[in-house]
């Protein structure tokens, strides 16, 4: 008979078997037939030739104060010739360095042995100010063919030096432009330095700095994101399994099932990650519909009865003798159901977009290299995972060995997975319904902690405490109702609706401030765009927020940074829009598209002229001081 240890050193070896058939998948078998024209529309055809313009697009990315990126997206069959692509610098504008991407050698009728550029061309620049001018241009000038016969004539473009600090947040340096903070001190006052978008950030480091540094960031940042609400609906989770295997489970067990459920978390998100790069199909975002979340809310509720000793939850008795074929020791079904609950985890109960994950997306996207993207992905989700380690182990170990004890906290567990199932349902069910079910649930959980019976006379500190428990659960989901009641749409402040009727005013100041916020709703381009150029006309910034009923990041955002009075009293210069992404249809897909949003929330800003900042889009949750202090230029 195998251990439990030797089986979960057979599944281990599986599942890493199974990971790198998806990473050898989706590096060579994808990529393959996309270049091949496999995802090509049916009504396509690549026999003419693009015109010029479609087939090199130029775009330029900012990278760090005073350096960007000029990018070309080469389509599949075309190439770029790397000694056509010129930079020439007008008057007043200092090119102080420049580096090339790697290019590859072909043998060119045209030009013989030659360096081209497939797939992406990108040329680093680096640009020095003269005493503070910020005037000029760059004369850009490439040239590329078509695989099919035809070679284009050389495209020149002029680039505003003036619009291009503006616009992307860079700032002019006099001296060297690596000095440091100490160069920053000569720039142009009246264009101070704009941070370079997080997203930005970890996607130029991706192209540019070392394996090892690579992904010790990413799993820093993993580590980061595991104190946000894109981790915190785990745990409960997880703990929950633990518990639901009782007295029985050792502390090596748990870790065991911990490190299985974090493995699965992390292969789905590396696998789903690089799908999104690709082809920019979001399956977590496919799955927040009615029908998904209800079935997982569903499957919440199974457990909690179960936890609460209705039934014991297990697999059909033909796949359980399976299972024991294998070992007598595993429990039927519960690796299997561990990593199964660890999948749908990542996909359904944590849809999350934060700046490192846009950034190994945006790198995937355009590098079309899913291999290091996904590498990043996979050590990010393993640090976000990393708690949940913690949080198995130390459930192991703390679980009471026998007793009533046990069935005390399973119970305690089951009232958690009940109001996960609450939470899961607040996406798509108005908000009054779930306080509702909150107050119900603790009044029914306030009940059987006893807390509307006398203490005895015997009764230890153990009784007191847990009455009193129950007290303040009993009060709180009280409120709830009441709350509900009274017209109050806030959770944190259920009696905020008395409040506002006996006209004092300031809980509603301190509990819905997002309120203050004049947001205007849109849900397709074509109610975007007259609203972008009504802006501009009257020489307004704009903010658009990327929203969906379902993104608990959303809801904190517009609570913690827009909650700020400073952010609020900034933000009352601007246009303010909401882009509804609720429905994930073809109108919410554009809008994705337009702005390269893969989830929410995202900011995205245009000046008073109108002209989108890309540089400035904000991905996740901000500090109130780092967003005053990225549109500070708006």
């Amino acid at each position: 008979m195998l251990s439990w240890l030797a089986l979960g050193n057979i599944i281990l070896r599986s599942l890493l078997l199974t990971c790198l058939k998806f990473l050898f998948c989706f590096a060579f078998v994808l990529p393959g037939a996309a270049s091949a024209g496999l995802f090509d529309s049916v009504g396509g055809s690549k026999d003419q030739p693009l015109p010029v313009d479609e087939a090199y697009q130029m775009r330029i990315e900012a990278v760090s104060p005073g350096r960007f990126d000029l990018v070309w997206q080469v389509p599949p069959d075309y190439y770029l010739y790397r000694d056509k692509v010129s930079v020439t610098p007008g008057e007043g504008v200092d090119l102080v360095d420049r580096r090339n991407a790697e290019s590859v050698t072909k043998d060119d009728p045209l030009f013989g042995q030659v360096e081209v550029y497939y797939d992406e061309a990108r040329i680093s620049l680096l640009l020095g100010g003269v005493n503070g001018v910020t005037e000029g241009t760059l004369d850009v000038s490439y040239q590329g063919c078509w695989e099919g016969g035809i070679c284009y004539p050389p495209v020149n473009e002029k680039v505003d030096v003036a619009d291009l600090v503006q616009a992307s947040g860079l700032r002019w340096v006099d001296g060297d432009p690596s000095a440091g903070g100490d160069s920053s001190a000569s720039a142009n006052s009246n264009n101070p330095a704009v941070p370079v978008s997080e997203q930005a950030h970890f996607a130029s480091l991706l192209g540019g700095a070392s394996l090892a540094v690579t992904l010790g960031a990413f799993f820093v940042a993993g580590l980061a994101l595991s104190l946000t609400p894109c981790v915190f609906p785990m745990i409960p989770i997880l703990s929950g399994i633990i518990v639901g295997h009782g007295h029985r489970l050792s502390t090596g067990r748990a870790i065991f099932l911990s490190f299985i459920y974090v493995l699965a978390m992390a292969l789905t998100y590396t696998v789903a990650g690089i799908i999104v790069g690709l082809f920019g199909a979001n399956i977590q975002v496919a799955l927040q519909n009615p029908w998904v979340i209800s079935l997982f809310a569903g499957l919440f509720v199974a457990l909690s009865l179960s936890m609460f000793g209705f039934y014991e939850l297990q697999m059909p008795k033909a796949l359980q003798s399976r299972v024991s074929e294998v070992s007598s020791h595993q429990k039927g079904g519960s690796i299997t159901g561990v990593a199964v609950m660890g999948f749908l985890s990542a996909l359904i109960v944590g849809p999350c977009m934060a700046a490192p994950l846009a950034g190994a997306l945006i790198y995937i996207g355009q590098s079309g290299d899913p291999v290091l993207g996904g590498a990043a992905l996979f050590v990010l989700s393993i640090g976000m995972g990393l708690p949940l380690l913690l949080v198995g182990a130390s459930a192991g170990r703390l679980l009471p060995r026998a007793g009533v004890w046990m069935e005390g906290v399973k119970a305690a567990f089951g009232v958690v997975l009940l109001l996960m199932a609450v939470w899961m349902l607040d996406r798509i069910l108005p908000v009054q319904i779930t306080m509702a079910l909150v107050g119900v649930i603790l009044i029914i959980s306030a009940v059987y902690l006893n807390v509307f019976e006398r203490l005895g006379e015997h009764s230890n500190g153990w009784h007191r405490l847990w009455k009193g428990a129950g007290i303040i659960l009993a009060v709180y989901g009280i409120a709830l109702i009441v709350g509900v009641l009274s017209g109050s749409r806030n959770l944190l402040f259920p009696l905020q609706g008395l409040v506002a009727q006996q006209g004092t005013g300031q809980v509603v100041a301190e509990g819905q401030m997002r309120s203050q916020l004049d947001f205007k709703t849109v849900t397709s381009l074509s109610q975007l765009e007259p609203m972008l150029a009504q802006a501009a006309a009257v020489d307004r910034p704009v903010m658009l927020d990327f929203y969906a009923d379902w993104c608990v990041s959303c809801v904190e955002l517009e609570y913690v940074t827009f909650a700020d009075p400073a952010v609020q009293a900034r933000l009352a210069e601007f246009e303010l829009i909401k882009v509804d992404v609720t429905a994930n249809d073809a109108d919410s897909k554009a809008l994705n598209q337009r702005y390269q949003v893969f989830g929410p929330p995202v900011l995205v800003f245009h000046d008073v002229d109108g002209q989108e900042r890309p540089a400035m889009a904000m991905v996740g949750v901000i500090e109130p001081e780092v967003f005053l202090k990225t549109i500070a230029t708006l």
